[in-house]
């Protein structure tokens, strides 16, 4: 599915380019919905692309999620459009026709994005899920991204269903942790370019200070950050592709601990670049770094994947270890 992931790919970057400015990331923190943004993106089909073509949608597999996901990290897109994609996919699984509109996605305790704005809530716990629409919200704030991060208060659910068992008891957490990673990502590769721009125009003793050694150490470090976590995406993508999200969990798991240690030691990078300026109001930097900070935590964060993947390398033994470090199983999930 190539060349369908590269043209949805491109539209996105283009839509994003457009309509995903630091004036809509501010709004968006303060309360606005860009409704506009999310008329396009329907339009589009884009919320439910990685729901099948037999259920009215486009068929993306894992892997082309990330790579749009990986595309609205670039973009700091300013729409829950990665949980909705989510969401309608977990539904769509289950047997669920996924309605339209902006679906979110509930995970296990955290608060949901733009929950406010939903009529509809999808939840999977313990390989089942469930389309609920909440009674009411409490409504909050995230307090790294500030974006509305909100408490659904439910009632009966509208519809239940049990997903396949290449989904997993956890599908919605593996999901969302590759939603975070691939988004991280992203993130990493807008202010890498955000950075090497300002170190080639900002001048000190006379001459740009990208042409200072330490500074071509920090810049070149910080791309090596970015590779690592590009890399690690798109292997997770790969992997739940062939063998479902529950077989996927150890890529998964690795992607999100890469990009989150990526995402730390980069946003370090570029605001040492960048020095005061970078945490200012007025400057973008830091509407793409603290999206960076808020990712690392969403769907777990590095330290819980890693107990995890620590967990099941105990369970399987040390003589398993070697094998599953370099030639994991590559079949497809059944």
């Amino acid at each position: 599915m190539s060349d369908i992931r590269d043209m949805l790919v491109e539209q996105v970057s283009r839509l994003l380019a457009d309509r995903s400015d630091p004036a809509t990331l501010r709004a968006g923190e303060a309360g606005t919905w860009p409704e506009e943004l999310w008329s396009e993106a329907e339009a589009l089909g884009l919320p439910l692309a990685l729901v099948p073509e037999e259920q009215g949608g486009t068929g993306l597999g894992w892997g082309d999620a990330a790579a749009l996901w990986q595309a609205m990290g670039r973009h700091a897109a300013p729409i829950p459009l990665g949980e909705s994609m989510t969401a309608a996919a977990l539904l769509a699984a289950a047997g669920i026709t996924p309605p339209t509109g902006f679906i979110a996605l509930g995970l296990p305790g955290e608060a949901v994005a733009w929950g406010r704005r939903a009529a509809h809530l999808a939840l999977a716990p313990g390989g089942e899920a469930a389309l609920h629409a909440p009674t009411d919200w409490q409504q909050g704030r995230g307090p790294i991204a500030r974006e509305p991060a909100d408490q659904p208060v439910l009632g009966t659910p509208l519809a239940e269903g049990r997903l396949p068992a290449a989904y997993g008891p956890d599908a919605a957490l593996l999901a969302g942790a590759l939603l975070n990673a691939a988004r991280i990502a992203g993130a990493l590769e807008a202010v890498l370019d955000m950075t090497v721009d300002y170190a080639n125009t900002r001048k000190q003793f006379g001459r740009p200070i990208g042409g200072f050694q330490a500074v071509q150490q920090l810049l070149a470090r910080c791309a090596g950050e970015v590779a690592a976590a590009g890399v690690a995406v798109a292997n997770a993508g790969r992997a739940a592709d062939r063998r479902g999200l529950a077989g996927a969990e150890f890529e998964i798991a690795a992607a999100k601990i890469v990009s989150g240690e990526a995402g730390g030691t980069g946003a370090e990078i570029v605001h040492q670049v960048h020095a005061a300026i970078g945490f200012t109001d007025e400057h973008p930097l830091h509407l793409y770094t603290r999206r960076i900070w808020a990712w690392r935590d969403g769907a777990g964060p590095e330290r819980l994947w890693a107990r995890r993947i620590g967990d099941a390398a105990l369970a399987r033994g040390g003589a398993h270890l070697w094998a599953d470090l370099t030639s994991r199983d590559e079949e497809p999930a059944a």
